[in-house]
């Protein structure tokens, strides 16, 4: 069986891998590199534990690996080839770029100089993880796209939301276990990432709640990725029900269901709190008050789930998190209290690949690692965690003004997904290393790159009209 998901995954991965290959390649379509990911990065992990349970061979799930890079670095070397006049683009640099700009400007000093004692390799492999998903925001700041091809990749967000629940649910009544249990996740994990099974159902302690109630992740590498990615798919089909004539509104209220649907599976609570955030946040900043109901209304059914149909175990999962009771709470708090310490003492960085739990990172030197914003402060110092944030923020911000002046509808939606999901994001970032969750962080910058790129047209527009007037 295992040969036969395996033979069926690697023909999928290598179709679409040559595919966007060709489109970009021969037709110079070199954004169509977009697509390949959000198809692929949701089943990276699922792909890799497969090939390797099959196999047993590190070096074609190395191929698997490095396939998402390839078509990003294809990618951009295609745009700057296709390019007649590249010393002449017109890029008109807008704030988020000046942020991203310095904010990589900043990571490659700390690349180059022997800051830190992570070995060059582990920092070199650090600064890559930084690098891709920039280049994936300059190629969205440079992404010319049609009204179909936008369409396309929303088409593909609903399919991954709708996929993503119909996993659970299969995890969940049928298989009564999760899906890494039977995809050869722990064994990949032992092998390839030297991380040992640990938990009552031999995965990682991610898998499960402090009392040991599951927590699933249909096929993304965890479900804490799962919760994070399914807020995407929940503002994607939040902005095309409102958006959408009444008789086609029904679908895309069946794409929010599923998605608030593996939130439940998922039992992320800082995802859950995200989801509401998330909700009040579209309903304060695009003033669409009914959604603050809304948000009220399934605050009050998840309340009553809680209360009279949750199993026990649930049940005191969410009273644990509301007093602080749990490991797990506890275990966030040491971790930030840690990388305080180390930016009080270390004001301009300790250096790259010293915090965080990417892979690079050496677990005897990892200093903190379960703060997104200080994850990057203990190794950039003070000054790279605030271009962060001045990133994130003005990317935010540059969202939403797109999405109230752009006369492209599906521009505008696209703008819409990626403020809210930045926003809804936020609370994520203060419990887990949300930036290796690839989906979703590397397709929501692509989203924010693209909505400057809007940002700058429109604004452009609005001061020709100005001197012409």
């Amino acid at each position: 069986m295992g040969l036969i998901f395996f033979i069926i995954i690697a023909f999928a991965v290598a179709a679409g891998f040559l595919w966007t290959l060709q489109e970009m390649i021969f037709n110079g379509k070199w954004s169509y590199f977009i697509f390949f990911l959000a198809a692929f990065l949701p089943f990276y992990i699922t792909t890799l534990s497969v090939t390797f349970l099959v196999t047993r061979s590190p070096i074609i799930v190395s191929l698997f690996q490095v396939s998402k890079e390839i078509i990003v670095l294809t990618a951009g070397l295609i745009f700057v080839i296709y390019q007649k006049k590249i010393f002449s683009y017109p890029l008109r640099m807008q704030a988020t770029d000046w942020y991203l700009l310095a904010f990589m400007g900043l990571a490659i000093i700390f690349l180059i100089l022997p800051i830190g004692q992570s070995s060059f390799m582990n920092k070199a492999l650090y600064f890559k993880s930084m690098f891709i998903p920039s280049l994936i925001y300059l190629l969205g700041r440079n992404t010319q796209f049609g009204e179909i091809e936008l369409k396309r990749l929303f088409q593909i967000i609903f399919i991954i939301a709708i996929s993503a629940f119909l996993m659970n649910l299969v995890e969940n009544y049928l298989l009564n276990a999760h899906l890494q249990q039977f995809t050869g996740y722990a064994l990949f994990n032992a092998e390839i990432n030297n991380i040992e099974p640990q938990g009552n159902y031999n995965l990682t302690w991610t898998f499960e709640t402090t009392n040991a109630m599951k927590r699933l992740g249909s096929f993304f590498s965890d479900p804490l990725e799962l919760a994070s990615s399914v807020l995407m798919g929940f503002a994607a089909g939040l902005i095309w029900f409102l958006t959408s004539e009444r008789p086609h509104q029904w679908k895309y209220l069946v794409v929010m269901l599923c998605c608030i649907g593996s939130l439940v599976f998922a039992s992320s609570r800082a995802s859950f709190a995200a989801f509401f955030l998330m909700i009040f946040f579209v309903a304060l900043v695009f003033k669409l008050y009914k959604l603050i109901g809304l948000g009220f209304l399934t605050l009050l059914l998840f309340v009553a789930y809680v209360l009279f149909f949750a199993s026990e175990d649930f049940y005191y999962y969410v009273v644990d998190t509301l007093t602080m009771a749990d490991t797990s709470s506890i275990g966030h708090v040491v971790e930030w209290v840690m990388a305080l310490e180390s930016m009080v003492s270390n004001p301009f960085g300790i250096g790259l690949a010293m915090s965080g739990n990417f892979g690079s990172v050496n677990e005897e030197l990892r200093v903190g690692g379960e703060n997104q914003f200080l994850i990057y402060g203990v190794q950039l110092g003070w000054a790279g965690m605030l271009l962060y944030i001045a990133t994130l923020f003005s990317g935010i911000w540059t969202s939403i003004r797109v999405f109230k002046n752009s006369d492209n509808l599906n521009l505008a939606r696209m703008a819409f997904v990626a403020g809210t999901v930045k926003v809804g994001l936020l609370l994520p970032l203060f419990t887990a290393n949300v930036e290796i969750y690839t989906y979703v962080s590397w397709v929501s910058w692509w989203m924010v790159g693209l909505s400057v790129q809007e940002y700058s047209r429109i604004k452009l527009e609005t001061n020709r009209n100005e001197i012409v007037i």
